[in-house]
């Protein structure tokens, strides 16, 4: 019998036996191959659920996964055992959202790895074929499940619509914030700044290009004398994040907010805002932007391996999930493996 993890309640994760269902027409099985341990997976952990997605039974987590093809699914030119990599948003595809490009925003979408939708952290996964994205076949397990979350860093900068070598803040060096970073690069932003409280994660934004990082907002009102930057990407799980958004921006300036904060509430003196009249926009997942993932790491201009920090084995899940929400000194991004947490690609 297959094992998986399995989040009860805030904080109550554990590993235990998980009866595959059996799978539905139009689906494909898959041998997860990894699975990455996300942010919003950590707000189920945390908080037991995010807004009215609540925990009301143990369910299993993981939307970022790759996997091996158990069959051949001739529809997509792909033979048993090519690694795959997975979109979780199963959208409706008719609603007016849907219809209008915006499948992030589809109300009736069934979100692979959110209750009551069990997820990827376990062996074997039925998923819709609609949802598999094939990737090359010299791209390694880790690089396909980080195509998800490198899609969530494109769709909040093709929200962003950064100018030609302006200079921008994002606050929150988590992986999303990371990925941010990188693809903000890719398309020609000049000076990027970057806070976080964490040191090692501001250690890892330097490396990854950013301009200057600091532990706080304050760090940008004294590198701007003040004024703050054009453009601000707000990438933490902070219920503060809103507000240091805003003092970070210039007048007249945009920010956009792609985390999830904590307890599901920001804090916000409306006047900060209103007095800068700033153009603020909230980002929630991507849209058809798999393919230019998969180009920007095809050709080394966002290194997704450099957000991994660690790869540990699925029996690991329960004490990743504590490490991460303790904000461990060096984790970042955290992969789990049904297998052996090992690198490559092959099978």
């Amino acid at each position: 019998m297959s094992q998986a993890v399995f989040i009860h309640a805030a904080r109550d994760a554990r590993i235990a036996p998980f009866n595959l269902r059996e799978g539905a027409p139009g689906e494909t099985l898959l041998d997860v191959a990894a699975v990455g341990l996300c942010g919003s997976d950590l707000h189920y952990y945390k908080d037991g659920g995010i807004g009215a997605a609540t925990i009301t039974e143990p369910f299993v987590p993981g939307h970022e996964f790759s996997g091996w093809l158990t069959e051949d699914v001739p529809e997509l030119g792909l033979e048993r055992g090519r690694l795959v990599a997975v979109d979780p948003n199963h959208a409706c595809g008719h609603c007016r959202h849907c219809l209008a490009g915006h499948p992030n925003l589809c109300p009736n979408v069934e979100f692979i790895g959110a209750p009551p939708n069990n997820g990827a952290m376990t062996d074997r996964i039925w998923v819709p074929k609609s949802l598999i994205v094939p990737v090359p076949v010299a791209f390694t397990p880790a690089e396909a499940v980080m195509l998800e979350p490198l899609g969530v860093a494109i769709h909040a900068v093709d929200l962003a619509r950064p100018r030609l070598l302006e200079r921008v803040a994002i606050l929150g060096c988590g992986p999303i914030g990371l990925l941010i970073l990188q693809v903000l690069k890719a398309v020609g932003a000049s000076e990027i700044v970057v806070c976080d409280p964490l040191p090692h994660r501001r250690a890892l934004a330097l490396r990854l290009g950013a301009s200057r990082a600091g532990a706080s907002v304050e760090d940008i009102a004294g590198w701007t004398g003040g004024e703050g930057m054009p453009l601000v990407i707000e990438a933490t799980n902070a219920p503060e994040g809103f507000r240091d958004a805003v003092r970070a921006a210039e007048i007249g300036g945009r920010v956009v907010l792609v985390g999830i904060p904590d307890g599901d509430t920001y804090t916000l003196p409306a006047s900060e805002a209103r007095r800068r009249g700033l153009s603020i926009k909230f980002s929630r997942r991507m849209g058809h932007v798999y393919p230019r993932a998969i180009e920007l790491v095809a050709q080394g201009r966002v290194d997704v391996n450099a957000v991994v920090s660690h790869r540990l084995p699925l029996s690991d899940g329960p004490s990743a999930f504590a490490r991460l929400a303790d904000n461990e000194a060096g984790m970042v991004k955290c992969l789990l493996y049904p297998g052996d947490p090992a690198p490559s690609g092959s099978r």
